[in-house]
């Protein structure tokens, strides 16, 4: 990361910004150099050879997440075509655990950028909500790995979880009215009372800090 004066500013400024430690971001600097082969930035062919994700069966959209410019707060839709390692700790900070000394407001927005990274992976069109399409396409990677379970199982399973949205989200609903899709507030809604904490860590990143929705 530089000189030893610059580096340890630049080191303080990341502190900041994310909320990680010094050491942690040392550490995680490591680990991006390791996944960039010693190059300032990283691209999505850096994490083919992740052991930890080649058998995850969600991999293309947990890479994708790293690029995607909602989660990286450059823009509202799109995909950034390398990441520098600022942009890495941004990604990141959202598998941060959540601290202790955190007042009420704080957990709550928190969990809410938590949520929101999830979100973002399943609205893939960046239009705001996630229709059912998009769902389907979730669950049927999510089960791809089940040779038990064919295709129509995973679209009826996603059709029935899109249906338990809607009576969340919507109530009683009219013989012809059209559930569009899950926005963030319905997200919001399906998550309440659900431990955000057990559904994000980044177990190939090979700190205890860091599944995704596994």
């Amino acid at each position: 990361m530089g000189a030893s004066h610059s580096a340890s500013e630049e080191v303080r400024e990341l502190v900041g910004k994310t909320g990680f430690s010094s050491d942690q971001i040392e550490q995680l600097h490591r680990r991006f150099k390791q996944l960039s082969g010693d190059q300032p930035t990283i691209r999505k062919e850096n994490f083919n050879n992740v052991p930890d994700l080649e058998l995850n069966p969600i991999r293309s959209k947990i890479v994708r997440a790293f690029f995607d410019n909602r989660n990286l707060r450059k823009g509202s839709s799109g995909l950034a075509d390398e990441i520098n390692f600022e942009d890495f700790l941004t990604i990141m900070s959202y598998f941060r655990p959540i601290d202790i000394a955190m007042d009420e407001e704080q957990v709550q927005l928190c969990r809410k950028e938590k949520l929101r990274f999830l979100f973002h992976m399943y609205d893939s069109d960046s239009d705001g909500r996630i229709t059912l399409e998009e769902y389907r396409n979730v669950v049927e990677e999510l089960l791809s790995g089940n040779p038990h379970i064919e295709k129509e199982s995973a679209r009826s399973i996603a059709d029935g979880a899109m249906m338990e949205a809607a009576s969340v989200c919507v109530g009683q609903m009219e013989p012809d009215q059209v559930y569009e899709g899950i926005t963030f507030d319905d997200f919001l809604k399906i998550w309440q009372g659900i431990d955000i904490e057990t559904k994000m860590h980044v177990r190939f990143l090979n700190m205890e800090t860091i599944a995704l929705c596994h």
